[in-house]
């Protein structure tokens, strides 16, 4: 397999977060091929139950198991995992109390949900603690069995309450199988083979969100990655010209002469369409110059920042493999 510089040189885990309504699912459907690409094995894990990850590959509901569900640019297996809390829970039995068939029992009496209920941080404990266990893994060859884990997480204002399992049930056990659960996924989480990746728009909510979350993040201790800018749009115009626009308007009649001698209008009907193409390059200006500022906010996090492409037919599977080889081609890979 070739060498490659990256910016995340012996991370192992990447987790992704965004505020909704960022494309985080996309996202992280995309770094997966990325880092499969080549010949690597990377696992794609969802944990919120909406199954995201099937729709956005086009495939039927994903079973409580890691199935093979893409083959990357250049070579690579893509492989992808629906957490199950339940399920989650009955392997955890399983491992430290060897009760899976009281587990079942216990399953249909609802004791995730009362578990959950009662400790909330313990759900988190059982869904990174599948994750975690993935990126740990090793074949019989004493290989790890995966390349890399994405984990598509919750969103930014959940994340760090979702990462930080030691914190969250410190008052649920001091000792025993819980803890040690509990501190086999913090030291994966907390150490240098774990990033958090963020996905934002350059819109002031999901960019203020997630300056948030960063500092957040970096309070308690978790490692920050990457930003990934989402569908972002080129501009059509020169800056001269959308500073232009937005200073003092553009000049209809200008435009209108220019309309006439492309032989594009013809008397009254060429300042109707230059008034409302002028009003089009104003929108458009305004919009670019609020974008080039909630970039520079984004500075401040002193994070890498990658932009990946709005895809003008949508995100199909060929748009996919489109932003897959974005980000690699940012060296994000």
């Amino acid at each position: 397999m070739e060498s490659r510089d990256t910016d995340w040189d012996g991370v192992r885990l990447h987790v992704v977060t965004g505020k909704g309504g960022t494309g985080k699912t996309t996202v992280a459907a995309a770094l997966a091929l990325a880092l499969a690409s080549g010949g690597r094995k990377v696992l794609l894990v969802e944990v919120e139950g909406r199954q995201g990850i099937a729709q956005i590959f086009d495939l039927p509901p994903l079973p409580y198991e890691e199935r093979k569900i893409a083959v990357a640019p250049s070579g690579g297996d893509v492989y992808a995992l629906a957490v199950d809390p339940e399920e989650a829970m009955l392997e955890y039995m399983e491992m430290f109390y060897g009760m899976r068939r009281a587990g079942r029992a216990l399953t249909k009496m609802g004791i995730v949900d009362f578990a959950t209920t009662v400790a909330p941080g313990f759900r988190d404990v059982l869904v990174t603690g599948k994750t975690t266990e993935a990126v740990r893994r090793r074949g019989k060859n004493g290989r790890r069995v995966y390349d890399a884990v994405v984990l598509d997480a919750p969103p930014t204002g959940r994340i760090t309450r979702f990462l930080n399992v030691t914190q969250e049930v410190a008052g649920l056990a001091k000792v025993g199988p819980i803890k040690h659960h509990s501190d086999l996924v913090s030291g994966v989480v907390k150490s240098p083979e774990t990033a958090v990746h963020f996905v934002t728009l350059l819109e002031e909510m999901p960019v203020q969100e997630t300056l948030d979350g960063i500092e957040e993040l970096r309070a308690a201790g978790l490692p920050p990655g990457g930003v990934f800018i989402n569908m972002v749009r080129e501009s059509q115009l020169p800056r001269a010209a959308l500073d232009s626009a937005v200073r003092g308007g553009f000049d209809v009649a200008e435009l209108t002469l220019g309309l006439k001698a492309a032989g594009l209008a013809d008397g009254a009907d060429a300042a109707t369409v230059a008034e409302a193409l002028a009003e089009e390059v104003v929108e458009h200006a305004r919009r670019t110059e609020i974008e080039h500022g909630e970039r520079e906010s984004l500075e401040q996090a002193s994070l890498p920042r990658y932009e990946l492409p709005l895809l003008a037919d949508g995100v199909d599977l060929a748009g996919l493999y489109e932003l897959a080889e974005s980000i690699r081609t940012q060296g994000a890979s």
